[in-house]
């Protein structure tokens, strides 16, 4: 069976080795309506990340694993990544560029107040959220689109949207069973590699490497 697709609108991951911090901001994230997870380092966020989408990301500079730079570095050669907000104890000019420089939306000196973080994640959540649902609305011009027949971007806009296979036939009126093989028929044309990454390719404009081989590779 294809794997669900892990598409969250409310997901928003923080990334701090500091449990105050991560209790502090998880406890604020639930109470403002989001679904917060949390990691105490780098490659326990980035496992996570290429299995499911956050709306949102909170990135501590200082990791013991891997700084917070070379995450977003890490993170750079992703499609269609997440909003990033980036906090540090230490706001030096220096780490504020790069973060910036690196694709933080925005930069928070510790200490910060509830309402400054609350304030940033509703607003880079709703500029992700209206991303999106244009996206997916429209099934933007991504590398390979026309290579899917038209049941098919109907099966990918029903699970782009979070449906299971169940709703997506309900909704489309076939079978589950379906579903499933056009989903597994979408994931090898354009060349996904699980689930999350095929969301990344439609919210993106650039074709994976093993679509543009296939496509190359495909008849007319």
């Amino acid at each position: 069976m294809a794997a669900q697709l892990e598409l969250d609108a409310a997901a928003v991951f923080i990334v701090d080795d500091d449990p105050s911090v991560r209790d502090a901001l998880s406890l604020l994230l639930r109470i403002e309506g989001f679904a917060p997870r949390a990691f105490t380092d780098a490659t326990s966020f980035l496992e996570a990340f290429r299995h499911r989408q956050p709306a949102c990301v909170i990135l501590d500079v200082n990791l013991p694993d891997e700084s917070g730079l070379q995450v977003l570095r890490d993170l750079a050669v992703e499609r269609a990544r997440p909003p990033v907000v980036v906090m540090s104890g230490q706001g030096d000019i220096a780490t504020v560029v790069a973060a910036m420089k690196f694709g933080a939306i925005d930069f928070l000196q510790k200490p910060f107040t509830a309402n400054a973080m609350a304030d940033r994640v509703r607003e880079a959540v709703a500029a992700y959220r209206r991303t999106r649902d244009e996206r997916i609305e429209g099934l933007a011009e991504f590398a390979g689109r026309h290579r899917l027949t038209g049941r098919e971007r109907d099966v990918l806009q029903q699970v782009a949207q979070g449906a299971s296979n169940k709703e997506a036939g309900r909704r489309l009126g076939i079978s589950p069973r379906t579903v499933e093989v056009h989903r597994a028929r979408i994931m090898d044309k354009l060349g996904a590699k699980n689930a999350a990454d095929l969301m990344r390719i439609v919210m993106s404009d650039e074709p994976s490497k093993r679509a543009t081989a296939l496509l190359s590779a495909a008849p007319a």
